[in-house]
């Protein structure tokens, strides 16, 4: 029949491509026979772990020019082995060539290649912080583009997509303190304490979003002063002579020019901007994002409990409860943005994303920290109404028919799905479920490979508008190193002492570290603000959509691989990646 000539003249093409491919570039049985074709080979990747190899003096020089001459390592070839320090070993010779596609790319991450990526990681770091201090402080940001520093938008307050976040205090600088630990240099750390000492004030006319100054400025503030008293050394000695807790009374003199956003409201639910000087502007809106409003509680709970001070704790504890009481009696969900002085929800929508994912998120760090039941009770009946309104797809995680399990964003009152769009904000909330997988460090080094490829400019690293296009923006903003290459040398750095120490962790939402220490669960004051009747009233679970059983699969049947390969197909097929 004529199907059957037109499949016998498909596969002879493709053992004809096949068997070229095995010429020119010695694969060898690493080639699949099969229609999947997994070459599997990530050129910009390869391109990376060779690109500062020493003794090479030309960064455009390729892979393929610099691969020419050995062939790669593999369990099945008959081609000479690559030695296991050799410079020239490529990204896909660390695995075993023999075995499934994704068990072979995902199931294993060799410690020397980890070494590498740590490496990266660590130079990714210094390159923008070197840079923002030779060019922008003591300026907010540095515009990596044009080697120049960035502050408020003076000439535009409506621009609060600047003004919002820099507050003309040296907001990289301060952002950044802890990552400096992290990396193991004291020296550095030192210096950049004294500099926020002897060079910031927060007595500007600049008016910032409470939430970014609380996350990006109070917290790193409180956490260096945390780790500079720690008699525990984490890090080492890293206090010096003369330090006076000046960081904690900075982060309290901060603290009190936040307040203002409290004050007025019928619901206790905080302005979402003050102006540093004189307190709440006479413009301001009444509406605010529930993240916004609901993710103060570690911040202010932690400077509370360190200057025997209340107020602070009590302001953001009565907005969380404002919040918690506001949300849906037949879903348990909050919507996304409510107005403080009605209570009324003017959006209505519920997820894990942009203006909810960090109130989800602090609930449960909160309740780590401060040990405070109620904390727990919230989160826990937070976590029920999300794993029954907003999951979808199949039942379990690695068994059984049906799309892939994915949280969606639905309405608060009904449950119906709005949109299934997924934000870059919405990974906070695999982190709440953690799982020591070797398939995220794959993910790391795709990270780092992207942002070297695509967002390394000239003195730092670039804001990219669209994620297609790869046009930027010339703003490095300071949470690319107080976070995101912070995280990036964690993953890969095993030895570090946040992995190492007695102590535990809990990292805030903008990235900075803060012991769970039991100082933190003594309170130097009376409970002046006992639970309200109903904040925490029982509910009876809603079943009407599915609960997520991923946690309970039984030992013996969990993969090494966050799902099995017929389900990590499906995903890169349902993401285009196929």
């Amino acid at each position: 029949m004529q199907w059957r000539s037109i499949v016998v003249g498909l596969v002879l093409l493709r053992l004809s491509v096949s068997c070229l491919l095995w010429l020119s570039f010695g694969l060898g049985q690493n080639v699949s026979w099969g229609f999947n074709f997994p070459l599997g080979l990530n050129l910009h990747k390869l391109d990376l772990l060779f690109g500062e190899e020493k003794g090479s003096t030309k960064r455009g020089n390729s892979w393929s020019r610099r691969t020419h001459g050995f062939k790669f390592e593999d369990t099945d070839s008959i081609c000479p082995k690559v030695g296991e320090d050799s410079p020239q070993r490529s990204y896909p010779s660390f695995f075993d060539g023999s075995r499934d596609e994704y068990v072979r790319k995902y199931s294993s991450f060799p410690v020397s290649l980890k070494a590498k990526m740590k490496d990266m990681a660590r130079e990714m770091f210094y390159f923008g912080y070197d840079n923002y201090m030779k060019y922008a402080f003591p300026e907010d940001e540095l515009n990596p583009i044009d080697c120049a520093g960035r502050g408020p938008d003076v000439l535009n307050p409506s621009n609060i997509n600047i003004n919002d976040v820099l507050g003309n205090y040296s907001l990289t600088l301060i952002d950044t303190l802890d990552t400096l630990l992290v990396l193991g240099n004291v020296t550095e750390f030192q210096r950049a304490v004294k500099l926020v000492i002897d060079t910031v004030s927060f007595d500007k006319d600049s008016t910032v979003q409470v939430f970014e100054a609380n996350i990006r400025i109070l917290g790193s503030l409180i956490s260096a002063h945390i780790l500079l008293t720690d008699p525990k050394h984490p890090f080492g000695k890293v206090g010096f002579e003369g330090y006076d807790n000046e960081l904690l009374h900075l982060a309290h003199d901060l603290a009190v020019r936040l307040l203002p956003a409290f004050e007025n409201t019928t619901t206790g639910i905080p302005y979402s901007r003050v102006n540093l000087k004189t307190g709440v502007p006479p413009d301001s809106i009444n509406e605010t994002c529930t993240a916004g409003a609901g993710s103060l509680l570690v911040e202010f709970g932690i400077l509370s409990r360190l200057i025997g001070d209340s107020t602070f704790e009590w302001v953001a504890r009565r907005a969380v409860r404002a919040l918690w009481n506001l949300r849906s009696n037949e879903t348990g969900l909050l919507g996304n943005v409510v107005n403080i002085q009605t209570g009324e929800w003017v959006g209505k929508q519920s997820g894990l994303g942009a203006g909810m994912d960090s109130f989800y998120e602090y609930l449960l760090k909160s309740y780590l920290l401060f040990g405070e039941i109620e904390d727990y009770r919230m989160f826990q009946a937070a976590y029920e109404s999300i794993q029954n309104h907003l999951r979808r797809g199949r039942e379990l995680c690695n068994e059984g028919e049906g799309d892939p399990p994915l949280y969606v964003n639905v309405n608060m009152f009904s449950g119906e799905t709005m949109n299934t769009w997924i934000d870059s904000l919405q990974a906070f909330f695999p982190g709440l479920q953690a799982t020591k997988n070797p398939f995220y460090l794959h993910v790391g080094v795709d990270i780092i490979q992207s942002l070297e490829s695509h967002a390394k400019v000239r003195c730092g690293y670039a804001t990219l508008h669209h994620v297609v296009d790869k046009s930027k923006e010339d703003r490095m903003e300071s949470f690319f190193l107080s976070e995101t290459c912070k995280y990036l040398y964690l993953l890969f750095d095993e030895d570090n002492p946040l992995h190492k120490s007695d102590n535990k962790y809990i990292f805030t939402t903008e990235g900075h570290i803060v012991p769970i220490d039991q100082r933190f669960r003594e309170k130097q004051w009376s409970d002046l603000f006992p639970c309200e009747e109903g904040a925490l009233k029982e509910r009876e679970p809603n079943h009407q959509h599915n609960i997520s059983y991923c946690n309970r699969i039984p030992e013996e049947r969990r993969y090494t691989l966050p799902l099995k390969s017929v389900y990590m197909k499906q995903i890169d097929h349902m993401v285009g990646l196929f």
